[in-house]
């Protein structure tokens, strides 16, 4: 990833998809936010690290306040997610992509099928609010409901 978009900070960013990384990172950079960490654990259905281990390593980070989660459909990583967020003591804001998505047809990533109501945009995004996780309907929103929630937290 290119590093001129990073700056150093608190904020730990986990995603499946690069691209929406590079925007991420960009908005944080740009309102102040830096970033302790970031983490690409990718789309496919067969990763190494899973979004909940990231979770756990940005929960034990001394020097990560809250986290930053990109999803999208397909699977139950981000259910599987939501029991650790439900746990965290630090924030979380999340997104998941492919919300417009139509069920049974891949988008982008070989893992971002909708294959029954578990791997749905809607089912994710439910299970995350239910754990605590500020959830946006677009990217465009991630940084500025960082910014918000860090600043209810007197964190920013």
């Amino acid at each position: 990833m290119p590093v001129d978009v990073y700056t150093p900070g608190s904020v730990g960013v986990i995603s499946r998809s690069g691209t929406l990384v590079y925007e991420t990172v960009d908005q944080l950079t740009r309102l102040g936010i830096g970033q302790s960490s970031s983490v690409g654990v990718g789309g496919d259905p067969i990763i190494g690290t899973t979004q909940r281990q990231a979770l756990q390593l940005f929960e034990e980070d001394p020097d990560t306040a809250a986290v930053v989660m990109i999803g999208e459909i397909g699977g139950t990583a981000e259910q599987e997610a939501a029991e650790y967020i439900q746990q965290m003591t630090k924030p979380v804001v999340a997104f998941i992509a492919g919300a417009t998505a139509p069920p049974g047809r891949r988008m982008g990533h070989a893992g971002a099928i909708i294959a029954g109501k578990a791997g749905t945009a809607q089912a994710k995004q439910t299970a995350l609010m239910n754990a605590g996780a500020r959830v946006v309907q677009s990217p465009s929103q991630i940084g500025e409901n960082m910014l918000a929630m860090l600043k209810e937290r007197g964190l920013a």
